[in-house]
């Protein structure tokens, strides 16, 4: 079979439903405690980890093997359990690991399905905020607040004049590149937080994302749920976004188009 049976999305969609409670729950009876913080890049930078994140993911992975035992697994803090099984669950379990030391409750828990390389199903769940999005197939993404469901989608009217974006470039883009898209930084006027930018973009709340340097488990989960709302991603050179890296969503395709336009001096 080459292409996923969508008969089945019910069956993943509903195990990321409810792992997204249970993530919740264990982050207030177990993780809403202090923390140990290490740096992965040991002095070369900041790029922080925590105890936290670790229990995330040894949980996530728990409920996977439970329910999914033949699946392959990616995680951010834990690598690669591969099989011989088309399917793969890619997890961060706390994106914006920097946000969540001080104390923003911005980060979040990202999975995502992936089915023969290709992301299907994406959960990006907020515990402090009340709040999860979800895909549950292809055309149908919610966003559940405080036990609330909402149906999402883009804002496909927007148009330049009015854009929204959200964007940052969290030290990637050197201050040489940057003075090559005047336009774009001129444009910059809304906070970009990671996964939530993202998120609010599917709901209809800004109209593009600018980002650099995403991992595979920073962008699969979300690539589904702004698919499925009926938004466009890529990577700033238009490859497909599964390819992670420098990432561009935007709200219709016009939008995409004059964006990768603007994006073209910094994007090889």
């Amino acid at each position: 079979m080459d292409q996923f049976n969508s008969k089945n999305y019910p069956i993943y969609a509903n195990f990321l439903n409810k792992l997204a409670k249970e993530l919740t729950r264990f982050y207030y009876s177990k993780l809403n405690k202090t923390f140990k913080i290490t740096n992965k890049l040991k002095g070369k930078g900041y790029d922080p980890v925590t105890t936290s994140d670790k229990a995330f993911e040894k949980f996530i992975r728990l409920k996977i093997k439970k329910k999914f035992p033949a699946h392959q697994v990616i995680g951010e803090e834990f690598g690669h359990k591969k099989s011989k099984s088309h399917f793969t669950w890619v997890i961060d379990p706390i994106d914006g690991t920097r946000s969540f030391v001080i104390g923003n409750p911005t980060w979040s828990n990202l999975i995502s399905l992936n089915y023969k390389g290709r992301p299907i199903l994406g959960l990006a769940n907020f515990p402090i905020l009340k709040k999860y999005y979800i895909n549950f197939s292809d055309k149908i993404a919610y966003v559940v607040h405080n036990g609330k469901r909402k149906k999402i989608s883009v804002n496909k009217k927007a148009i330049f004049k009015d854009v929204k974006v959200s964007a940052a470039f969290h030290g990637w883009l050197s201050l040489d590149k940057q003075k090559k898209i005047p336009q774009i930084l001129r444009l910059m006027q809304f906070p970009c937080s990671d996964a939530l930018s993202y998120s609010h973009l599917a709901e209809g709340r800004v109209d593009v994302v600018i980002q650099c340097s995403n991992k595979i488990w920073d962008i699969h989960p979300l690539i589904p749920i702004i698919k499925a709302a009926g938004g466009y991603i890529s990577t700033w050179d238009n490859r497909d976004a599964e390819n992670a890296g420098n990432i561009l969503v935007s709200s219709n395709k016009t939008m995409h188009n004059k964006f990768l336009k603007l994006l073209k001096p910094v994007s090889k």
